[in-house]
């Protein structure tokens, strides 16, 4: 969701981590980068004009459906009626997973008409924000394109549509090219095009995405979709091995040493596990390689030390705000499947999208949406991890 719209080319950065499970402080080198979209993340900024119904044992299509009729205009635009009626590119490719995860081919190429008559640049990118009537900000943010890329060859198969599988593919390629690297552990992917460059490279952990990549390999034959498989779990699984839980965001230097940051520059804020961190579990629990799987199991006992989770927590799990989200439910629901205690993952699923009625916000109710199709079906993905138990 993240976009960055220009390279800085900071000095050296120091961030202090106080982190309580013994985690030693941290020094930044430099590296580019601006502020963030995340702020918008944090909730409602005006009336969504949503009025909450109970959500009563709703299923996965159910609660899907429900993202759709609520947050996507006919023309197939979704907005983020909650901060300002804008739209960014991140929301166009999750309503066109949720599109597809409930079958939906109408909607499917309702968004997709919308987003390729405003949002695709001549390279093929998304553009991140829209308002207004118009581009905004055309700079392209990784999660988004992979997101959308996912979501075209998923529906090129469901729907029977070589043109969709081939759209897919093709924005894969250039994301490929424009938004990687190579490290010594394996190609990462970067967040946009500002931060390409020599390394140390500015780095989103929730970007990664196994299935998505293992699924786009699988329809292209790019071998740099398994490399990005490999070197994403690597620089996973360092963060992991360091903090209890994962940062927002991080730097990779060439030989894939991995470092918490505050921001995608360094340069202010708190280095913590919020609103970004917390799509990675989701991301890694849907995986079909045990390995991925392990890693999002990792987080479950931390998460689970609290009834009422807060979104917002440092490294060691400590809470740093008092936010309550959906994405907090969904994902250490994602963590729980993956270390098999389904029923409490299918609690915390229920918890998301009662949660996501009772305070209807765009990315509360995006993320309760997709963890339920992502979870506990099979639409999405091949490896739902409550599905198989």
């Amino acid at each position: 969701m993240t976009k960055k719209t220009t390279l800085l080319l900071a000095a050296v950065v120091v961030v202090a981590v106080a982190v309580t499970a013994g985690i030693a402080s941290l020094v930044v080198g430099p590296f580019g980068g601006t502020s963030d979209e995340a702020d918008g993340r944090t909730g409602a900024t005006s009336d969504p004009g949503i009025t909450p119904a109970p959500a009563s044992e709703r299923t996965p299509d159910q609660i899907g459906q429900a993202f759709l009729d609520d947050w996507v205009d006919s023309d197939g635009r979704v907005v983020r009626r909650d901060q300002g009626d804008d739209t960014v590119s991140e929301g166009q490719a999750y309503g066109l997973l949720v599109a597809v995860g409930v079958g939906d081919e109408d909607a499917f190429d309702t968004i997709w008409g919308w987003t390729t008559d405003n949002l695709v640049r001549e390279d093929g990118l998304l553009a991140w924000q829209w308002a207004d009537g118009a581009v905004v900000d055309d700079g392209p943010a990784s999660d988004a394109d992979v997101d959308a890329a996912r979501a075209l060859v998923l529906a090129g198969d469901a729907f029977d549509r070589p043109d969709l599988t081939a759209a897919g593919v093709e924005l894969g390629d250039v994301v490929l090219d424009a938004m990687t690297a190579s490290t010594d552990v394996g190609r990462i992917l970067l967040p946009g095009l500002w931060a390409q460059g020599d390394a140390p490279w500015s780095y989103n952990p929730s970007y990664a995405s196994p299935a998505t990549f293992q699924e786009l390999g699988d329809a292209s034959g790019d071998p740099r979709w398994d490399e990005l498989v490999i070197g994403s779990r690597a620089v996973t699984a360092s963060i992991l091995d360091q903090t209890a839980l994962p940062s927002n965001w991080a730097q990779v230097a060439a030989d894939g040493t991995v470092v918490p940051l505050p921001s995608a520059d360094g340069s202010s804020g708190t280095v913590e596990y919020s609103y970004d961190a917390a799509r990675l579990p989701l991301r890694y629990a849907e995986s079909c390689d045990p390995a991925d799987v392990e890693l999002a199991a990792r987080m479950a006992p931390v998460l689970q030390r609290y009834d009422d989770l807060p979104m917002q927590l440092d490294l060691g799990g400590q809470s740093t705000g008092a936010d309550q989200s959906p994405l907090a439910y969904a994902a250490r629901a994602a963590a729980e499947a993956a270390a098999g205690d389904a029923q409490s993952a299918s609690d915390d699923l229920r918890r998301a999208d009662e949660l996501s009625v009772s305070t209807p916000t765009y990315y509360g109710t995006a993320w309760a949406a997709l963890a339920a199709l992502q979870l506990d079906g099979s639409s999405i993905g091949p490896c739902s991890p409550l599905e198989a138990n």
